[in-house]
């Protein structure tokens, strides 16, 4: 997959898995009757915004990106169905995962899906994006790391 997309593509794609994850989260946070599940829900959804916001830093400080195509717009769309493969990365999937979400717990377990998906997304970005913006990436990938623990703790331990 990697070899398809340019550096500016994958902070792209990178973007609407945040995006998706921040609406996830705060759909379940909305919907979680058990108060420290909707607690969590709300530090996720909150952690998600700020992930976005450095990639819209990188995005910014290292794209000057225009498709070559006449409709820039469906061109991310196109990349962005693409890597459809990954939980978070197709519009709105976030809201229509949490409103299909049973419970609180089923909203756990599509979390921990989700962070493991974005955290393996982000391994391999790394090798496709400009060294000066891998520290950040990295960074991103720990928190992501953490938002998983976080969510293990929750629901009594994960499985590896």
């Amino acid at each position: 997959m990697a070899e398809s997309f340019s550096a500016c593509e994958l902070v792209e794609i990178a973007k609407q898995i945040e995006e998706n994850g921040r609406d996830f989260y705060s759909v379940m946070a909305e919907r979680s009757e058990n108060t420290e599940a909707r607690l969590i829900f709300e530090y996720l959804a909150r952690e998600e915004e700020k992930h976005l916001d450095v990639f819209n830093r990188i995005f910014a400080d290292s794209c000057d990106y225009t498709p070559k195509a006449a409709y820039p717009d469906e061109y991310f769309a196109y990349m962005k169905a693409l890597a459809g493969q990954y939980v978070f990365t197709r519009g709105n999937t976030g809201k229509e995962l949490a409103q299909k979400a049973k419970d609180h717990r089923e909203g756990i377990d599509l979390g921990i899906q989700a962070e493991k998906d974005s955290i393996l997304f982000y391994e391999g970005m790394k090798k496709m994006i400009p060294e000066k913006d891998r520290a950040a990436v990295d960074s991103l990938i720990l928190e992501e790391k953490k938002h998983l623990g976080k969510l293990c703790g929750l629901k009594g331990g994960c499985k590896e």
